[in-house]
């Protein structure tokens, strides 16, 4: 009996691609590995970060425990979940999969594949290299040019920063970001913070607040000590939020201040 998505007779124009891709994948959870795939699908979907699907025979499903949690999508159905248990340790409802999804799903073969929550696991790895946060798109580029065009970042109503040096950022979707070496920022306003990030694409950053006149602006920058090696030009340089400082200009020109996730 057919059996359509419904989510796709009101939004037509929603993209779900599940496409090969050609990278050996492998999670980690406690000593074992759970998944090891050189089979994997990767699942593009409107308003998500992509997704890695391993065929469930790439799967440690004797060390998978159904759960009674469940989740709807209406493009792809009801979603059955499972629990990682090794030794004494448990991650509830760790890993989804769709055992009877919609006609549009069924064609790609969905209800033979298992998905993983990053952060319920342990470590993930494409072929020998470990990967944070989510897969890597690549329908998304990164791309570090270096520019001789001033750069002027204001903040509390001082010139925080000015370079001729910067490296610009350019990422898919994503604001153009301006990273500066600490020699042409006021570092004497800034302090280093706790807080810690990772980017798939760049590495691994920390983070600096500024005090301005009494007024504190909490991680209003960040660098990469050691980003990854496809991007090794922003190392120990300092990117201030676009969003949050008082202005940005380059070339004497005032940029537009985006609206993002991070805007304060």
């Amino acid at each position: 009996m057919p059996n359509p998505a419904p989510g796709f007779k009101k939004n037509p124009n929603r993209k779900i691609l599940f496409e090969p891709s050609a990278r050996r994948v492998r999670v980690k959870f406690e000593d074992e590995w759970i998944a090891d795939s050189t089979e994997m699908m990767l699942m593009h979907e409107t308003g998500h970060l992509p997704v890695y699907y391993f065929p469930v025979q790439d799967v440690r499903t004797d060390l998978l425990t159904p759960t009674e949690h469940s989740s709807y999508c209406s493009y792809k159905g009801e979603a059955s979940y499972w629990a990682i248990e090794v030794g004494n340790r448990k991650s509830e409802n760790a890993v989804w999969g769709y055992k009877t999804p919609y006609d549009e799903m069924v064609k790609n073969r969905l209800q033979e594949y298992r998905a993983f929550y990053w952060d319920k696991t342990d470590q993930w790895f494409e072929e020998d290299e470990e990967i944070f946060v989510h897969p890597r798109d690549p329908y998304k580029r990164v791309d570090v040019i270096p520019s001789s065009r001033e750069v002027k970042i204001t903040l509390g109503g001082q010139t925080v920063a000015t370079s001729n040096r910067a490296i610009f950022l350019f990422e898919t979707h994503l604001p153009t970001r301006y990273y500066l070496p600490a020699k042409d920022i006021r570092m004497d306003l800034l302090f280093k913070t706790d807080t810690t990030t990772r980017c798939p694409y760049k590495g691994l950053a920390t983070y600096w607040s500024a005090k301005i006149e009494g007024q504190l602006y909490e991680d209003i920058a960040w660098a990469y000590p050691s980003p990854i090696p496809e991007c090794p030009k922003i190392k120990d340089l300092f990117c201030f939020y676009n969003e949050n400082v008082d202005d940005i200009y380059v070339d004497g020109n005032l940029t537009d201040k985006p609206a993002t996730k991070w805007s304060k």
